[in-house]
């Protein structure tokens, strides 16, 4: 886990009077010990490797405290489902491309990109506040070749 995250989080939930848990400590790990992108599902699995106690109210209800903390973002990605990025804290102006062939999440940055859209917010007569890119692209691997080493199984 990156440092410091843990002290922040503990930080956050002792001002709002919420006790450190044994479930949510397993949570606050699974969700840091990954750079790919997740569910709530998906986060609740990798928290019962940690502890098969953990349950899925806990990580529902503890997703939006991390949130709150500022620590993990939730990305809307166009699905029934949210995800959560745990690379927020360390990269705050990346982008995402998702390919809709094979479900890959891939994270990139570009100073083009961010200088590009600092332009048109000029000449449109605004001042950036946040922003969120999402290339939404087809996979030319499975395009070519009929299959694509990156596919993993459809989280619909």
């Amino acid at each position: 886990m990156r440092p410091g995250i843990r002290e922040r989080i503990h930080n956050f939930l002792a001002d709002r009077g919420l006790r450190k848990t044994m479930q949510r400590e397993a949570i606050i790990e699974a969700a840091f010990s990954t750079t790919e992108h997740y569910t709530a599902e998906e986060l609740l699995r990798m928290s019962r490797k940690i502890d098969h106690s953990v349950s899925r109210a806990t990580v529902y209800r503890t997703l939006p405290l991390l949130v709150e903390c500022g620590v993990l973002k939730e990305m809307d990605f166009g699905k029934d489902y949210k995800f959560y990025d745990p690379n927020y804290l360390e990269h705050p102006h990346h982008n995402h491309l998702i390919c809709v062939d094979c479900n890959r999440i891939v994270e990139f940055e570009d100073q083009h990109i961010e200088l590009l859209e600092e332009c048109i917010s000029k000449r449109l007569g605004f001042s950036p506040a946040s922003k969120s890119l999402r290339i939404e692209a087809n996979c030319d691997e499975l395009r070519k070749r009929g299959v694509c080493k990156n596919r993993k199984p459809s989280r619909d």
